[in-house]
């Protein structure tokens, strides 16, 4: 499977708790923190749910 590096370019501070949850999930607790998963749809959901709080690449 295909690896992809996340990071959290966006405050977590006045966000839904879900969406607060779901950062903490993926490993994220400051912006600019980088954290690399493996391309599966579970971890693919979650980053839908806070797109507008991440940037995600593909690792090479």
């Amino acid at each position: 499977m295909a690896k992809i590096k996340v990071t959290q370019v966006k405050s977590s501070i006045k966000r839904l708790q879900n969406q607060k949850r779901t950062l903490e999930a993926l490993g994220l607790r400051k912006i600019g923190q980088v954290v690399q998963h493996e391309d599966t749809p579970n971890v693919m959901g979650m980053i839908d749910r806070v797109k507008h709080l991440v940037s995600v690449e593909e690792v090479k």
